[in-house]
């Protein structure tokens, strides 16, 4: 990820634990909650800070701090709120595990979580999962999934990515023709050539492989593994030439896309803005604009009511 993303929540300047802890523990006193007053600091720390949190809560009060928050929020803003208190890593694990139990799976959320993390993240998620559930997240992904579009996520699991910002141009070129050859040039398609180099490859080496593969045929790449590709593989490699193109833009578009249309993909629309308002969330809210001519704070404060719309905005705010 390039070293100018920002994003809108930073560790907070006159941060104490303990004083937030006695803080919240005043909001939810007595008859009711102050919704205000929860939001106003958990939607204002960094996830770090927010450890420290409950660290002190459960020191000061002997109870956990997400047991009481669950005891006095309700709807999907107990559901924010309730994500904000994980860590990311704890909060991608649990994701995932919730999108592959029981019957069916949800192959949009295993993309965007698989399709989008660093390494080093990718790391901490299998660590956490393999904690939380005692299972290994590679085999859960294997059992639940078939195929190239397994044999990808299998690749995205081992967190091996290049990435570096080296760019190999001669490479390029060939990797390029390769991967025309492996989709148009030939009758049928090699999926294995796209794995191979769109799993490995870093994100400055592969734009300058997409800016390359025009020359050899009539459309770019998107266009390519659509025409040539199908279902869920389709999805996980469009996913990750959109990331290495402009990952602001593509999380924009899962904002936009949670919110557009009759009702609100509220479980989407919180995972998103709960995993990037500390890493990109900056250059998210101007892509949306630049794709929707619409900013966002004003399409959340229209999409969404309450405690919640609070404090979602306060996040895309930044404290």
């Amino acid at each position: 990820m390039s070293l100018d993303c920002q994003g809108t929540i930073r560790e907070y300047p006159s941060f104490t634990a303990n004083g937030d802890a006695e803080a919240l523990h005043k909001a939810m006193k007595g008859l009711g909650c102050n919704d205000t007053a929860v939001a106003g600091i958990l939607c204002a720390r960094s996830s770090a800070q927010r450890q420290q949190i409950a660290l002190a809560y459960k020191t000061m009060y002997g109870k956990d701090l997400c047991d009481s928050l669950k005891s006095e929020l309700k709807g999907d803003f107990e559901d924010l709120i309730l994500a904000l208190m994980e860590t990311p890593a704890r909060y991608d694990a649990r994701q995932l595990r919730e999108a592959m139990k029981g019957m069916g799976t949800n192959e949009k959320l295993i993309i965007e979580i698989m399709c989008t993390r660093s390494n080093h993240q990718i790391h901490a998620i299998k660590a956490d999962y393999k904690q939380m559930y005692n299972r290994d997240l590679e085999k859960d992904l294997k059992s639940e999934t078939g195929g190239h579009f397994e044999r990808l996520l299998v690749s995205l699991s081992c967190g091996g990515r290049d990435e570096s910002n080296n760019v190999d141009m001669k490479r390029a070129e060939q990797d390029a023709e390769a991967l025309y050859k492996a989709g148009e040039k030939r009758f049928g398609t090699d999926e294995s050539m796209f794995n191979s180099i769109l799993a490995t490859q870093n994100f400055a080496q592969l734009r300058k492989v997409f800016a390359v593969y025009g020359k050899f045929a009539s459309h770019d790449i998107e266009k390519a593994i659509e025409n040539e590709m199908s279902g869920d593989l389709r999805d996980g490699l469009l996913t990750v030439v959109r990331c290495a193109k402009n990952r602001p833009a593509y999380f924009a578009t899962c904002l936009h896309d949670a919110m557009k249309g009759f009702g609100t993909r509220d479980k989407d629309l919180i995972r998103v803005i709960v995993t990037r308002c500390e890493v990109d969330m900056v250059q998210i809210k101007s892509e949306f604009y630049r794709l929707f001519e619409k900013q966002l704070e004003a399409v959340i404060q229209g999409d969404c009511s309450g405690s919640y719309k609070n404090g979602l905005i306060a996040l895309v705010k930044g404290n």
